[in-house]
């Protein structure tokens, strides 16, 4: 009988959440596809030019070399200085790699081609998916656990608890998204050549877990990358997620607090009705 009271509730996220959808595929059909038909365009006007400039050139030569230019640009090859990209499908790469599996990124410019690969990489990602949820919601948790009781500490020393909990965890939101998200913004503009949009971008697809691809940071062979950025990024991408688990932890907190505040205060007005019915009944009888 209670599952009967829950459906429309449940029916009406449904359809907000089909809506949104929709909306946001309406949204990026029109900003995305009418460059996308100028850009057709442009190609076959371009593809024609090379087909008559390169007369020994057919289509299935054009062919071929647009098949060798997504094998290069897949396996890290740089077809105008014929260098790989630093690491490829090495032990850092590797490693960076397996991040990306287990937190869900998924970039999709490096995946396993031999069959053992593709094999080991389903297990590894069916154990890893939830050990990685475990690991940053513990993280954020404890994160979460010592912003507590730092409030708690300096509330008892000012006794004024609400303002010390909104300064402590103004102060942490502001530190960490400096942190996490504006410095590794500038660091990827500097040494990828993005434009800061790009880089913002690029910073927010990653930590979201969205991870199209299309921007991939230490890929690109034409490209000097210092010793120290591959490892940085890895470590950016760990402690940014987990980040994002201790935001996600916040808001639950925050959600419960006010829930339990409303839930006070409909409580005390429920009471303080009550007394006044009761106070209400009991005038008549003491002038009876």
């Amino acid at each position: 009988m209670q599952f009967v009271p829950r459906l429309p509730s449940i029916l009406l996220l449904g359809v907000v959440y089909v809506a949104y959808v929709l909306i946001g595929g309406a949204v990026f059909w029109r900003l995305e596809g009418e460059l996308v038909e100028q850009n057709q365009a442009l190609l076959r006007e371009q593809k024609s030019r090379l087909l008559q400039r390169l007369t020994c050139l057919d289509i299935q030569g054009l062919e071929e070399v647009g098949q060798l230019i997504q094998s290069a640009s897949k396996y890290g090859l740089s077809l105008k200085s014929n260098s790989t990209a630093d690491g490829f499908w090495k032990f850092t790469s590797s490693s960076v790699f397996a991040a990306t599996v287990v937190t869900t990124i998924g970039y999709g410019n490096i995946s396993p081609n031999t069959m053992y690969g593709q094999i080991f990489c389903v297990f590894f990602a069916l154990f890893g998916i939830p050990l990685n949820v475990v690991v940053l919601n513990k993280i954020g948790k404890y994160m979460l656990s010592i912003e507590r009781r730092l409030c708690d500490f300096i509330a008892k020393k000012t006794e004024r608890k609400r303002c010390v909990e909104v300064l402590i965890h103004s102060l942490s939101f502001a530190t960490m998204a400096m942190l996490y998200f504006v410095a590794p913004v500038l660091v990827v503009q500097r040494y990828e050549g993005w434009s800061y949009a790009e880089a913002v971008y690029y910073c927010f697809i990653t930590l979201s877990t969205i991870g199209f691809g299309d921007y991939v940071a230490d890929d690109d062979p034409d490209r000097y990358y210092p010793e120290w950025y591959g490892p940085i990024m890895g470590a950016w991408i760990f402690f940014g997620l987990a980040w994002l688990a201790l935001l996600v932890n916040h808001s639950i907190d925050l959600l419960e607090r006010f829930n339990g505040y409303m839930k006070e205060r409909r409580e005390g007005i429920a009471s303080s009705s009550e007394g006044s019915q009761q106070e209400q009944t009991q005038a008549p009888e003491e002038k009876s």
